[in-house]
């Protein structure tokens, strides 16, 4: 029996890691340092200890908020915007660890559900009868309460009403004003702690020294969920997003995020044998290794911007995205100025010299003068390389591009479209994103089938043309827009965007076919994912880039803001602050387009 339970345990210690090391994004991570300092972190002394499932629910969610915090959180900038105060400090980080748990509750279904019920678990295991003043309360335990009912929308019990009802006015004071800007920032570290130490250290109620010796409990009440600033301080340079997940699961293991997630159980057992091996079955599932497949394709749409809304609406829009264009006038200018330049430079270097006949090569006059028995030399301008080519931006419209990267997009975007097409070159601008949350009506007609297992993409998808190849920037410009449309960015299944612009691209006549992708991270589609593999849309979206790239007619290359994504394109550049996405992008067409120009003068 008791060889039994060792083998269940490191069953459950090998699943909770596996899961761990998806989450923290640290499958590619190389460095064994890393992983280390960070894997160390899981203390899996307790499983011993297991009596029931609330002990595997708490473990669980342990787990996976430790996984987040690695992963969201860039140590630089919480140690930067802490309090002054040391008495805030403990309350400052507090808010740091829920704003990555929000960042995961958003990327995956599974680990919302685990935090909720860890948390549930949590509020209906702390009763006290007896309290009857906010003396004898925690400050500490109320401010977690207040962000647990206002950010993650849990229905508090009457106990933690009773608690969070002595605080709740001086919380309200200081921050129900700034709760819209602070949720609409969870993506943006920098914004987020900054606001939120601003705030701690402006409320009078953390004044009184007492509150220090309160703020000591939560080393106790968080030594299970979650490690101290300090123990991070080591893991440098680690990826963060918003809502973007990299679902990619460890090869060397079978489990999968979202089946892991397993359903739970109802009925308790006493014998902790018999409980824990329950467990391990659940979590011993193989993962089902199907092609990619849709559901349903006839709700999907393919759309010009121009259709999606009113001409007033577009106008509006168009007029707010220009009033952004001004604070950029400087940077607009100087990238295009420096794109025209490169592409016109590349120009002027392809002539043809000493030729019979052409354009006259006037700098070749004086050798006419010197001698009048030495013959006219003519030059002729070579067929520019880009003269034929065409460039499809294809952005990212999905929900966690909101805000400042989606408007840097747009922005690029109507940049580059005008700029490029001065040099002759033709651009297509193209959206991705889904037509609903939680699946449409692709989700409602599989639930009418009778909810077949593994269904595929199941979503509504949408495409959006905001510009053709064949239109001018003054027809289109308009359009770019919508992508500031409220509602407008959903889900994103990034592999059927790339092959339905690929698909375009193949219709084209051009010589050369560039596609820049625009994202902010992995495929996510949370209807699509709670039904199939974790990584379903992910391997879809490699086996689509793959195909790309062997194809020696296209080019690939791949912009992720505040992501990397080099994992799925060959080609693929990161930039942490989406000012620089202008800049990039010029970069790394005008190197395709040098590139090209001397590998043809070379041969």
């Amino acid at each position: 029996m008791e060889k039994k339970r060792e083998i269940i345990e490191e069953q459950i210690k090998h699943a909770i890691k596996s899961t761990y090391k998806v989450i923290s994004n640290q499958l590619n991570d190389d460095n064994s340092q890393n992983k280390n300092s960070s894997l160390k972190n899981l203390d899996f002394s307790e499983i011993k200890d297991f009596k029931n499932k609330k002990d595997y629910i708490k473990l669980r969610a342990n787990a996976d908020s430790k996984a987040l915090r690695f992963r969201f959180s860039d140590n630089m900038i919480f140690q930067k915007n802490q309090p002054k105060n040391p008495a805030l400090k403990k309350i400052y980080e507090l808010s740091e660890i829920m704003r990555c748990e929000m960042l995961g509750s958003n990327m995956l279904n599974g680990i919302k559900k685990n935090l909720e019920n860890n948390y549930y678990q949590k509020i209906n295991d702390e009763k006290n009868n007896n309290l009857n003043s906010k003396e004898e309360t925690s400050v500490l335990d109320a401010f977690e309460l207040y962000i647990l009912e206002k950010f993650f929308k849990l229905n508090l019990n009457k106990y933690s009403l009773k608690v969070l009802s002595y605080w709740r006015k001086d919380f309200d004071k200081n921050l129900n004003n700034h709760l819209n800007y602070l949720e609409s920032n969870i993506e943006n570290q920098e914004n987020y702690n900054f606001k939120f130490s601003q705030l701690l250290e402006n409320m009078d109620i953390f004044e009184n020294t007492q509150n220090q010796e309160n703020n000591q409990n939560l080393d106790n009440q968080n030594s299970a969920k979650n490690d101290s600033a300090e123990d991070s301080s080591d893991d440098e340079n680690k990826d963060f997003s918003d809502k973007k997940g990299e679902s990619q699961f460890d090869t060397e293991a079978d489990y999968d995020v979202n089946q892991f997630r397993m359903e739970e159980d109802s009925e308790q057992s006493d014998d902790n044998g018999e409980s824990l091996e329950r467990v391990a079955q659940k979590i011993n599932i193989k993962k089902k290794n199907i092609e990619y497949k849709v559901f349903t394709t006839k709700f999907d749409e393919i759309d010009k911007a121009e259709n999606l809304e009113k001409e007033e609406e577009i106008l509006r829009l168009r007029k707010n995205l220009d009033q952004q264009l001004v604070n950029f006038q400087d940077l607009i200018a100087k990238l295009a100025n420096k794109l025209q330049r490169q592409l016109l430079a590349i120009q002027n270097r392809s002539w043809e010299y000493d030729l019979e006949e052409g354009l006259l090569d006037s700098s070749k006059l004086t050798r006419i003068i010197i001698d009048p028995q030495n013959s006219l030399s003519f030059k002729k301008e070579k067929d520019f390389e880009f003269k034929d080519t065409i460039v499809t931006l294809l952005i990212d419209n999905s929900g966690s591009m909101r805000g400042r990267p989606i408007t840097i997009a747009a922005l690029c975007a109507d940049i580059l479209s005008r700029t490029l097409e001065r040099c002759n070159v033709k651009v297509e601008i193209l959206g991705f994103t889904t037509k609903n949350w939680k699946g449409g009506e692709s989700r409602e007609d599989w639930n009418k089938s009778g909810k077949p297992q593994y269904p595929g993409r199941l979503n509504d998808l949408r495409h959006i043309i905001y510009k053709s190849a064949d239109s001018n920037w003054r027809q289109s410009k308009k359009n770019l827009g919508l992508m500031l449309k409220e509602g407008l960015l959903k889900e994103n299944i990034d592999g059927e965007a790339i092959l339905w612009a690929f698909n375009r691209l193949k219709k084209r006549k051009e010589e050369r076919k560039i596609l820049m992708v625009i994202s902010d991270g992995a495929p996510v589609d949370d209807s699509t994912l709670s039904v199939n593999s974790g990584d379903f849309l992910e391997k879809h979206l490699k086996k689509v880039v793959k195909t790309i790239q062997d194809n020696k007619d296209f080019e690939i290359l791949a912009i992720g803001i505040g992501h990397d994504v080099s994992r799925y394109y060959k080609k693929a550049i990161k930039i942490t602050d989406v000012q620089e996405l202008g800049d990039v992008m010029i970069k790394q067409l005008s190197q395709l387009f040098e590139k090209k120009l001397n590998k043809k003068n070379y041969h």
